[in-house]
């Protein structure tokens, strides 16, 4: 490939992003190159693009902390041309070249095979964002939640990781409550299984060390005070799964929900060995294989990425935003 059209994130004075020529020999080290079809705009995309925190570990850097398509080529035993393949997680896209390019490199361990029948739009629908759905599921139901015990929330229910979430969660039979301030997408989120859509604003949440206990499991993509209030409105050995920060990385609560109620606080982190992302990925293409893709994929071309990382980051999408970056192969 010659000189192609990257997304670069750059500092100097402050934090840009901008389409700019490149080509192969700019790339970083890595065993598999990837031919790009696919990336997705998730919300750490956006606040690198913009600059509004400090995602990036290294400038500059192509953005798109993931990416699918074929392998292009291969320095690895474990991939050959031709191979379906997502990449994402580790530093793709915040301290190594990312998917937001033609062509991307990275080392084997970032790189997984697409199971059987999936197509690359489809996984990149699923992404990081339903990867880390797929394993905050696993994380709650290894640490007891099942359908018959009680009502799951899932928080901040339009953005990505929820969206998969509740598709996920309701097709297990879970009782599914999606909250939002986004009320105009309630056709959405009860399209996707969830039983209840409520005003998240609505939520009782309360101020006492335990509240009435309400939710057997929660699916957390806020933190900040709404996970402090989460903590105290678990029922006993209910389970939160926290996979997010988009009102804040701290909260204050008490220690009385988890030695009084046995509440399970686990951390959900995508940044996985092989053997948990391969693992992962065969129960997203079988057990675990979302069941409303179509709906969740809002599809854009290569040249709106600029203008849909904006979308992104004011809090204007549902879903998935997905990128187009150029055509599959034949």
């Amino acid at each position: 490939m010659d000189k192609f059209k990257a997304y670069l994130v750059t500092k100097q004075d402050r934090v840009c992003a901008a389409f700019t020529e490149m080509d192969e020999s700019q790339l970083d080290d890595g065993e598999v190159d990837v031919r790009v079809e696919y990336a997705s705009i998730n919300y750490k995309d956006a606040l690198a693009a913009i600059g509004r925190m400090p995602v990036i570990r290294r400038f500059p850097c192509i953005g798109g902390i993931d990416a699918t398509g074929t392998v292009r080529a291969s320095r690895s035993p474990l991939f050959k041309p031709g191979d379906p393949v997502i990449v994402h997680s580790h530093g793709f896209g915040v301290s190594h070249h990312g998917g937001y390019s033609p062509l991307a490199r990275a080392p084997d361990g970032w790189v997984n095979r697409l199971p059987a029948g999936m197509s690359t739009l489809e996984a990149i629908t699923i992404g990081v964002a339903g990867y880390t759905a797929a394993l905050a599921v696993e994380l709650m139901e290894l640490n007891g939640l099942a359908p018959d015990k009680g009502k799951v929330l899932v928080n901040g229910a339009s953005g990505g990781v929820a969206s998969v979430a509740i598709d996920l969660l309701s097709q297990r039979g879970f009782h599914v409550v999606a909250a939002t301030r986004k009320l105009a997408e309630r056709d959405y989120l009860m399209g996707l299984g969830a039983a209840e859509v409520v005003d998240a604003a609505s939520l009782p949440v309360g101020t006492r060390p335990l509240e009435s206990a309400v939710w057997q499991g929660a699916v957390d993509s806020l933190g900040g005070e709404a996970l402090a209030g989460l903590t105290r409105t678990m029922q006993r050995d209910g389970v939160i799964a926290s996979i997010g920060n988009a009102l804040g990385v701290e909260f204050t609560t008490t220690v009385m929900p988890f030695i009084l109620r046995g509440v399970r606080l686990v951390g959900v982190n995508s940044d996985n060995d092989r053997a948990l992302r391969d693992h992962l990925w065969q129960r997203l293409g079988s057990d675990l294989r979302p069941r409303y893709l179509a709906n969740i994929a809002q599809v854009h071309p290569f040249e709106e990425l600029p203008k849909m990382i904006d979308a992104v980051a004011g809090g204007q999408i549902k879903g998935r935003t997905v990128i187009r970056v150029q055509a599959p192969a034949a």
